[in-house]
This record gives structure tokens, C-alpha cells and sequence, in this order.
């Protein structure tokens, strides 16, 4: 009796949430399905209706599935998804993607132009790459993605499916994915993205009775009533309503002569029904095996040894066999429903449920199967010398299955570093954690610590602190076995960057003494430059003035022995130590340092270390004169080499520039996209700085609820955000007390700043020490010439943002030593400094204004107009306000703030021209008499009178003719 694939029974539900799905999704409203459920429920049969929908609705639909071995190469299912795409010509314009194009390199290969080969790709960046592609494919007509076998994906993998999960919902885009219902990574992502509805979790449930005879009649070719209930009650009860178990059973009846179909449609049980499970499934498969015949059995039985997906030359190569033999074998292994071609890959074919090659490797003995991977190892180094890609993977397995855990564990090393070198950090800690533990028996010890060492940097990379691995007797297990006291050193080193990025400094502290210990006195630059490079790092993590001073004679003993040593990575990361920390001390020899570091890094093509150090450099250039053509340039290389977190850390700086240069409009917009995009990356170590600079915004305008909202959120950071207290205090607490003429808060909010950078000192330089807290302690007294000098004996207070203020601060002290025109031409200077900053400078205005009327030196009255000026237009009433309090009691002529002041020109408020005065000023041009303009203004003549005699007054005007043509000159202006 014949049987055929019958289509899907039941699922009637399922089958309906994916249609909604796909139409959601052409709709612009992108969402995510998880079918789960065990092997053999109909998972895959599912998909391939979501396929099929999406393509008779015109959708784009990719597909890719988790590797054909237990160890994967990272993101390996998106790259065969998105290679099917350039197979049918439907990849979409890779302009569209902007700088993402070249993160996508890492999974097209006609896309990665080898400019910077090195860069390493994070999960969530490749995800964000990922949905931009799928978004610009899909755009007008939906994408379909389906993910097949997710229980054996990769930790990147699964971190892109997340990345996804969270960030769909404006999209045109579909996810399916396929997971099986057991305890794995893949089920904890379904189940965590139910709790928080970012994804549908259907739980695929076993077929009713009814379904189950309706499968039996489907594969009969007959009508349902036709089924035996003795059939039908027994292929439920042997199948648990798994549909591929009632297939295989409904196989091995039919074959074995049980069932018996009528020319009219009917079924007969010809004898008693023999089944069981699941050995009547390896029974049903093996008795279509053997019909194949013997040859053919043994290349299914080599396939089934690689596992459930297989590459067919491989088989062929290993077998022996000629290509009549091998096709006639696929055309049967086709027939009989055991193998099919697995698209859209080339080559590779896949049987046709995992248990069947489970069925086929039931009849072999251990050593059978070792030797069956023996020869499979043989035909792959034959095929692919050099192993490259997944291949080492696949001979990494089959060499674990052949016995040979030594080469097994040497492969798996070997893949697990090239993983983290290209940004897969989670696959690199699995490949180089198995990698250790098969290398137990490794005579070679040395190649052992060095896989340690590799997997010490790994679990760093991922935070993975606690790992049972990354403990001090992993090493000392080496070293009861001799290890050489060098390699020793070096994986002490290793482990106290682990350390390090915990933030346990005294267990780092301990592991760089320790390594100290055991090179001794004659270690060698090789030795020596890694250990004072991390010993630098820790006394600069853990900053204080003295710290400081020992990270920079660390880090110059690290930079000249890595030179000696040529090491560049290290020599690298020694230069950015010294430019970092001659920041406060000499801005130009921190701009050379980083200057330095940047060329190493371009001799060697080290691109990601190379914009690294730009960005640096770039950094102190701006902090040294306000520049951000620099800064611009280094984002533009940071995003040309796919280093987008170096161009959003970049964005977030720009922003805090623009709220210095007062444009708040353009820092808001720019804040507001760094906030998004840390949280849609994930960079939570870059938050912190980004939500201060929020804060800062808000405070430079003196919106004090919104800063302190800012900082709520901020706070919430804890350890995280100690490094941004400094900033907070004293960029945005002080500056909003300052607009809020709050003299005592200011000073006691620029205290505490200046008591958390005692503390834990900020390289940022800019939160007070070397600026501002200087000017406020000269304008209460407290700071006198000998404080002055102290703050200018540092680089930091030449910085263009602290210069304004300590030029300000000069100009104070001049003045009170009777020095006036001194005074005046250091107030010139900080007119010239501050250009860039118009907030800042007309703070000073305001606050050297006291003091200059008080010492009688200056222009307080000229300065307080045109800080009244622009307060008013700030709308930052309490510094307004008390410029004009201060304008009056030196005298001064005051406009009133009536509505519609802001008619009168800037050049005329500053001459104390009233708003009434300016509408006398626009009739005065038609040379009209008082009454005239009297009549106009709805005012009295005497009252005109005043105003023109109020006029000549303050515009210097002899008479009235005069001030007539000044006013026909102003309005032409």
C-alpha cells in the first residue's frame, strides 16, 4: 500500500495566529512566533505553512537553521537567511543601511571590503543591522524570517533573536522560530519573551483522536470513516499523538503487509498490529534502509554519524563511493521519505525528522561509530585542508566521537578564538570552556595555559565572573604539573583582568602581585609590558591623586617594554593610559600620546584600536580649544569601519558640546538618540554618561524639575554612575542654582562635586575643580592668588570651557588689587575664550559685574545690559531680574519688560530703550511733532516730551533733528 505526505492535520489555531501574524506584518506591525513543542509534532510543517502564505501574499521570505553540529558557528542561521536573499536577487539597495552595511559584512562576504578585517561585531549591533536589512527588504510587502532547530543556536544567535524581539513593532517584518520543548537557552528566551509580550509562544499540543485518524486517512488516501477504529485507537495510543511517529508507524504496517486498501477506498487490517515505540520508528526506518540495499544503508548510516543535516560530498568522499551509487541513493532515500535536499544551502541534504538519524545510528556500537568518524575526519581534511569555517567545527565533533579528544579539544580552541576575535563572545566561551576540558590529557601543557588564558579573556569579555573556570586553582592545577613560572605569571595577569572588569580590585590587586612573585627581577619586556599595562588600569579604575601618579609611571614602563617586545596591542593601550592621564597636566602631550597610539595602531592594522585612539585624541583636541571638527571626523571613520558604539559614545560628547555652545534644540535631539540607541544596544556602561548629560541640559537652562527627574533616573545606576557624580554636581546642580540667582546652593552643589573628584578623580576635567569652583571662590572671597595659581598650574585649567572661568576669576582678583586696566584686558580675554559658550559668558558678565562696580573698575552697566539682554530672551527670569535690581542701584537707566519688548532691537535694550520709547523712535522718523505722536500713541504731549528728552539722553543725540536721523538710521539697519 502506497502512503503519501499528507498536508498538515488540526493546527486549524496556529494556522490562523500565523496568517494574523504575516498580515500584521504587511501592515507594518512586526511580531515574533515561537513554535515549541517536541520532536516530530509538526514545528517544521508549521513553518513551511508560514512560508508558503507569506509567499502567495508576495512577502520576502528567508529561512536559516542552527548548524548541522552541536558546536556553531556564531549567527550561522541569519548568514545562510540572508545569503538566500542574494541567491534570489531580492537584497534590497545596501546603501540604504548606512554604516550598518559593513556590520553585515560579517555575514555576507560581498559585503566586507577588508578594510578592517579585525573589528569584532556585538550580538545587539549585528541585530540592529539585521532588522535594518529585513525592515528595507520587507518595505511595502512584508519579510518572513523563519529560524529553524533553535535549541542548538548559538549564545549570539539568541542575543540577535532578542535584539529583535524588543525592537520589531514598527516593522514589516515576521519572525517564526522552531524550538523544541526541552531544558535549553532557547527555551528560557521563549519563556522570558511571553512574560513580557514581545513575542507569541505557541506550545505545539499532541493530535486529538480524531486528528490522529484524520493523519491516518490522509497518508491512506482515504476517507476517515474508512480508518479501522482498531487502527485508529492503536496509532493514538502508540504514537502520543506525535504526527511523525503515526507516519513511521502507518510506514511499517503498510510495508510489513498489515493494511490492506479496496479498489473502493477502504482499509483492512490484515493481521494483528505489532507496534511499538519508538522502536517500531527505528524498525519502520531501518526496514526502508535495508531495502536500499547495504551500500546504500552505509552512506546514510556516514550521514547520520555528522547528524540530522549533512554535506553530501563529504558522504561520498568518505564512503568510497562512485556518484551513480551516491544519487541512486538520494533518489531512494527520497522515495522512501528518509532524506531530502536541505535549501537553501548547496550541497547539504537533511533526513527527514532528527530521529530518523537517531534510528539509523541505534544498531552501532561505540567503536563502530568511532571508526564511522574516523573516516569522516579523513574525508573533510581531504576536502578542506585547513579546516576552514565550520568545517573545524565538524571535525572537532567527529574527533570527540572518534576518541580523539586531544585533536577534538585543540580544534574546538582554535574555533573558540577565532569566535572572539570576531565579536562572539558567548560561542567563544562555550567553544574554549569545551576546549578545556578535553585538553586534560594534553602532554603539551603550555598549549593548555595559553586556552586558559583564552577562555580567562572570554569569560571577561561576557561577564561571566564567577565562572567555575575563572578561579586561582585552575591555575595553580597547572601549576602542580610544572608549568613554566613565565605562562604562570601570564595567566595571573589574565585572571586579574577578569578581576578587574568585576570590579574587585583588591582579588585583581592580588592576582598582579602574585604574577610580580613569579617573574622575579630578570622578567623579560614580553613578560613585563602586559603586567604593568593591567597594573596601570587598576591604580587608574581605582583613581586617586596618588594612584594617578603610580598608573602613569606603570603605564610608560608598560608602552617602552611592549615597543621593545613589539607589541602593539599593548604599547596601545599604554599610550591611551598616558594620554588619559596627561589630560590635567599637558593637553599637548596628551593630544601626541593619543596621537601615538593612533599611528601604532595604523602600522599594524589595527582598525577598531586606530579610531579607538582617534576618538582620543579628537577628545583632548576639543577639550583643549572647543573644536568638534576632530570629534566629527573620528565618528565618520568610527562609523566607515562598523564601530557604531564608538560613534554613539562620540554622539553623546557632541551633545554635551552643544548645550556648552547653548544650542539646546540640537543637544536634545542628539541626547534623546544616544538615549534611545544605548537602550536599544544595550550599551548600559554608556548610559550613565549620557543620562548626565541630559541632566546637564536641563540645568543649563534652569529647568530644575526636569534635571531632577534626570538624576532620579541616574541614581538608579549606583556603583555605575560614581564616575559621573563629579559632572552632575558640577555641571548641572551648580549651573541650575546659578540661573536661579542662588549663590549659597551654587557654592554648596560646586562643594560636593568638588569632594566626589577628590574622591574618585574625573578625567573629564570640566566638572569645576579647574574652572568654575575657582570663580565662585573668589566671588565669596574664599579663594584668593594663591588659590588662582594652584588651578593654573594644571593643563585642566586651560581647557577652553574652565578658561572662561578662570580668566573671569582674574579679571575679579585684578580688580581688587586697584589693577584696573589689567582687569579689563583679562575680561577682553574671556570676552574672546567664552565666544564659543553664550550662556557661560553671559553668566560672567552677570557675576563680574558685582564686583567690578564695586572696585570701580570695568563696565558693570554695559555688562549687565547685555546680560539682561539675554537672560530675558532665555527666558531665565531670576538672572534678568537681578541684572536689571543691580542696573538700578548703580543708577542705571532700566527698560521695563513690557509684551512685546523683544520688537526693540538687541543694541537698543542694551542703551536701556524702552519699549515705549522704541514706538516714539519709529514716529520720530517721520519728523512728526509731539502731539502728532501723542495722538498715535494715545498718550499725553508732555509725556512725548520726556520720552524724546529720555531719547537724546541715552542715544547721545544733540537735538532733536540728531535723533531723528539716528532713528531713520537704526530702522533702515
Amino acid at each position: 500500500m502506497q502512503t503519501q505526505a499528507p498536508g498538515v492535520v488540526g493546527r486549524h489555531g496556529e494556522i490562523a495566529h500565523i496568517a494574523d501574524a504575516l498580515r500584521a506584518a504587511r501592515e507594518g506591525r512586526g511580531n515574533t512566533t515561537f513554535l515549541v513543542g517536541e520532536p516530530g509534532i509538526g514545528k517544521s510543517r508549521l513553518a513551511a505553512v508560514a512560508t508558503t502564505d507569506a509567499l502567495d501574499h508576495g512577502m520576502v521570505t528567508l529561512r536559516g537553521r542552527v548548524g548541522a553540529v552541536g558546536s556553531t558557528m556564531a549567527f550561522r542561521p541569519f548568514a545562510e537567511a540572508l545569503l538566500s536573499l542574494i541567491r534570489r536577487g531580492e537584497m534590497p539597495d545596501p546603501a540604504g543601511l548606512g554604516p550598518y552595511r559593513r556590520v553585515l559584512g560579517r555575514l555576507i562576504p560581498d559585503w566586507d571590503d577588508g578594510d578592517a578585517p579585525e573589528t569584532s561585531v556585538s550580538a545587539v549591533i549585528l541585530g540592529e543591522a539585521i532588522l535594518r536589512l529585513l525592515g528595507l527588504a520587507g518595505q511595502g510587502r512584508g519579510c518572513l524570517l523563519v529560524i529553524e532547530d533553535l535549541q542548538g543556536a548559538d549564545p549570539e544567535t539568541l542575543a540577535v533573536i532578542d535584539y529583535l524581539l524588543d525592537n520589531l513593532e514598527d516593522q514589516p517584518i515576521a519572525v517564526v522560530a522552531t524550538v523544541r520543548s526541552e531544558r535549553c537557552p532557547a527555551t528560557e528566551l521563549t519563556q522570558l519573551a511571553s512574560q513580557r509580550g514581545s513575542a507569541t509562544v505557541l506550545d505545539i499540543p499532541p493530535l486529538t483522536r480524531a486528528e490522529v485518524r484524520q493523519l491516518a486517512a490522509a497518508q491512506l488516501e482515504a476517507d476517515p470513516e474508512a480508518v479501522p477504529d482498531q487502527l485508529a485507537e492503536r496509532l493514538w495510543t502508540d504514537s502520543a499523538g506525535i504526527p511523525f511517529i503515526v507516519e513511521e508507524l502507518l510506514q511499517e504496517a503498510s510495508r510489513s503487509g498489515q493494511l490492506l486498501s479496496g479498489s473502493d477506498g477502504s482499509v483492512q487490517i490484515v493481521s494483528d498490529l505489532r507496534m511499538t515505540v519508538p522502536a517500531a520508528v527505528v524498525r519502520s526506518i531501518g526496514n526502508r534502509t535495508d531495502q536500499l540495499g547495504a551500500e546504500s544503508r552505509e552512506l546514510l548510516v556516514l550521514a547520520a554519524v555528522i547528524g540530522h543535516r549533512f554535506p553530501l560530498s563529504i558522504v561520498r568522499q568518505a564512503s568510497g563511493t562512485n556518484e551513480r551509487q551516491l544519487l541512486a541513493t538520494l533518489r531512494a532515500g527520497l522515495a522512501a521519505q528518509l532524506v531530502g535536499p536541505d535549501e537553501p544551502v548547496p550541497d547539504w541534504y537533511a533526513f527527514r525528522h532528527p530521529l530518523t538519524a537517531e534510528a539509523l545510528l541505534a544498531g552501532l556500537n561505540p567503536t563502530e561509530r568511532a571508526s564511522l568518524a574516523r573516516r569522516l575526519v579523513e574525508a573533510i581534511e581531504s576536502l578542506h585542508p585547513g579546516l576552514p569555517g565550520e568545517w573545524a567545527l565538524m571535525v572537532a565533533e567527529l574527533a570527540q566521537t572518534g576518541g580523539d579528544n586531544i585533536r577534538a579539544g585543540r580544534l574546538f580552541a582554535a574555533a573558540g578564538r577565532r569566535s572572539f576575535d570576531e565579536g562572539s563572545m558567548g560561542t567563544a566561551v562555550n567553544l574554549l570552556d569545551r576546549a578545556n576540558g578535553l585538553l586534560v590529557e594534553d602532554p603539551e601543557i603550555g598549549y593548555r595555559a595559553e586556552v586558559l588564558g583564552s577562555l580567562f579573556l572570554a569569560l571577561g569579555e561576557t561577564g561571566q565572573f564567577d565562572h567555575p573556570v575563572a578561579r586561582r586553582e585552575s591555575i595553580d592545577a597547572l601549576g602542580d604539573q610544572n608549568l613554566d613560572h613565565r605562562k604562570l605569571a601570564a595567566l595571573h595577569v589574565r585572571l586579574a583582568g577578569v578581576e578587574h572588569m568585576a570590579g574587585r580590585w583588591s582579588s585583581a590587586m592580588t592576582q598582579v602581585a602574585t604574577a610580580r612573585g613569579l617573574l622575579g627581577h630578570d622578567a623579560s619586556d614580553v613578560d613585563l609590558a602586559p603586567l604593568d599595562a593591567m597594573a596601570a588600569a587598576l591604580e587608574l579604575a581605582r583613581s586617586s591623586p596618588a594612584r594617578l601618579r603610580s598608573a602613569a609611571v606603570l603605564a610608560t614602563r608598560a608602552v617602552e617594554a611592549a615597543e621593545r617586545a613589539n607589541l602593539p596591542a599593548v604599547a596601545i593601550d599604554g599610550w591611551q593610559l598616558l594620554g588619559i592621564l596627561a589630560r590635567e597636566q599637558d593637553l599637548d602631550q596628551s593630544i601626541e600620546y593619543f596621537r601615538r597610539a593612533r599611528q601604532i595602531a595604523t602600522e599594524n592594522n589595527m582598525g577598531v584600536q586606530r579610531v579607538t585612539s582617534h576618538i582620543f585624541q579628537a577628545g583632548s583636541i576639543c577639550l583643549a580649544d572647543g573644536s568638534v571638527t576632530e570629534l566629527e571626523h573620528a565618528r565618520q571613520q568610527a562609523l566607515r569601519i562598523g564601530a557604531i558604539p564608538s560613534a554613539y559614545e562620540v554622539d553623546s560628547v557632541l551633545a554635551q558640546q552643544a548645550i556648552f555652545r547653548s544650542e539646546y534644540n540640537q543637544a536634545a535631539v542628539m541626547i534623546q538618540a544616544c538615549l534611545e540607541i544605548t537602550s536599544r544596544l544595550k550599551m548600559t556602561r554608556h548610559a550613565p554618561y549620557v543620562l548626565v548629560s541630559k541632566a546637564v541640559l536641563a540645568g543649563h537652562q534652569g529647568k530644575r524639575s526636569a534635571m531632577e527627574d534626570t538624576l532620579a533616573e541616574l541614581a538608579e545606576y549606583g556603583e555605575r554612575a560614581s564616575h559621573e557624580l563629579p559632572l552632575s554636581f558640577g555641571l548641572a546642580r551648580t549651573f541650575c542654582a546659578l540661573l536661579e540667582e542662588n549663590r549659597d546652593l551654587a557654592a554648596s552643589e560646586m562643594a560636593q562635586a568638588l569632594a566626589y573628584d577628590a574622591q574618585n578623580p574625573s578625567t573629564f576635567h570640566l566638572a569645576g575643580k579647574n574652572g568654575l569652583g575657582l570663580l565662585l571662590g573668589v566671588l565669596t572671597g574664599r579663594n584668593s592668588w594663591a588659590h588662582h595659581e594652584a588651578v593654573t598650574a594644571t593643563a585642566a585649567s586651560g581647557m577652553r570651557w574652565n578658561r572662561q572661568f578662570v580668566q573671569w576669576a582674574e579679571a575679579i582678583l585684578l580688580g581688587r588689587d586697584g589693577r584696573g586696566e589689567e582687569a579689563d584686558a583679562v575680561v577682553a580675554s574671556a570676552l574672546e575664550t567664552s565666544a564659543l559658550y553664550p550662556m557661560a559668558q553671559h553668566l560672567g558678565l552677570r557675576l563680574v559685574a558685582e564686583p567690578a562696580a564695586a572696585d570701580g573698575w570695568g563696565e558693570p552697566v554695559v555688562w549687565l545690559r547685555q546680560a539682561e539682554d539675554y537672560f530675558h530672551n532665555a527666558e531665565v527670569p531670576a538672572v534678568a531680574s537681578a541684572c536689571r535690581s543691580m542696573l538700578r542701584q548703580l543708577g542705571a537707566t532700566v527698560s521695563q519688560r513690557r509684551t512685546g519688548s523683544d520688537q526693540v532691537p538687541a543694541h537698543l535694550r542694551q542703551l536701556g530703550i524702552t519699549t515705549r520709547e522704541f514706538e516714539v523712535v519709529q514716529l520720530l522718523v517721520d519728523r512728526i511733532g509731539n502731539k502728532s505722536i501723542a495722538s498715535r500713541l494715545h498718550i499725553s504731549p508732555r509725556t512725548v516730551e520726556k520720552h524724546v528728552a529720555s531719547l537724546m539722553t541715552k542715544t547721545q543725540q544733540p537735538d532733536r533733528e540728531a535723533l531723528s536721523s539716528f532713528a531713520r538710521t537704526v530702522l533702515q539697519d
